[in-house]
């Protein structure tokens, strides 16, 4: 809101000194169209030069203040969508362990047959937070079976791989990692083969 504020105000600035200048072009054009040179008086044509001159000078610093003010616009919009996109990022990390729970908790109960009933009450709640957490721009990292890349992953240990095509790649993930918006809020944490 403060931004906002303060975006208005210089946008007010910026208009206010925008009329002064177009009120000084106004001006020197003004004087520039009064003011007839004769052949005989050269002091009157060195005058108009110099009004010339300061014309030309008063238009590129007009023009020079515009473009500035058209790239901070630029500027700020993309700041606050920007904004926008990770505003969510605290919530959302806070938010990710207990993802990480109820996935483990669901493991623990798929051994055992006398919870059904309890199984189905926490797959519940565990879908609906992990479609909310969808909506608000969360991704799963895919990691298992891709070649390990420093940008994504955080390797844990290295074991000897499976099979041949696993070699340099991950053989397991221990944590998984999450985008936010395309953005790396949580670095898998994987195990590679070699």
């Amino acid at each position: 809101m403060a931004q906002e504020q303060n975006n208005q105000n210089e946008e007010i600035e910026f208009k206010a000194d925008n009329t002064h200048i177009d009120e000084e072009l106004k001006e020197i054009a003004n004087e520039i169209e009064n003011h007839q040179p004769t052949a005989t008086n050269e002091e009157s044509v060195s005058e108009e030069e110099k009004v010339k001159a300061e014309l030309a000078s008063v238009q590129d610093k007009y023009l020079r203040l515009y473009s500035e003010f058209e790239n901070y616009k630029r500027r700020t919009t993309k700041e606050r969508s920007d904004l926008f996109k990770t505003a969510n990022q605290e919530m959302v990390l806070a938010m990710i362990p207990v993802l990480d729970d109820f996935e483990r908790a669901l493991q623990a109960m798929v051994t055992s047959e006398e919870n059904k009933t309890i199984k189905e009450g926490v797959d519940l709640i565990y879908n609906k937070l992990k479609s909310t957490l969808t909506q608000k721009g969360l991704k799963e990292m895919e990691a298992e079976g891709k070649p390990f890349d420093v940008e994504f992953h955080e390797a844990i240990t290295k074991i000897p791989a499976p099979s041949e095509e696993l070699k340099d790649k991950i053989v397991a993930v221990l944590e998984k990692g999450y985008f936010l918006h395309d953005k790396v809020i949580r670095f898998a944490k994987v195990i590679i083969g070699e």
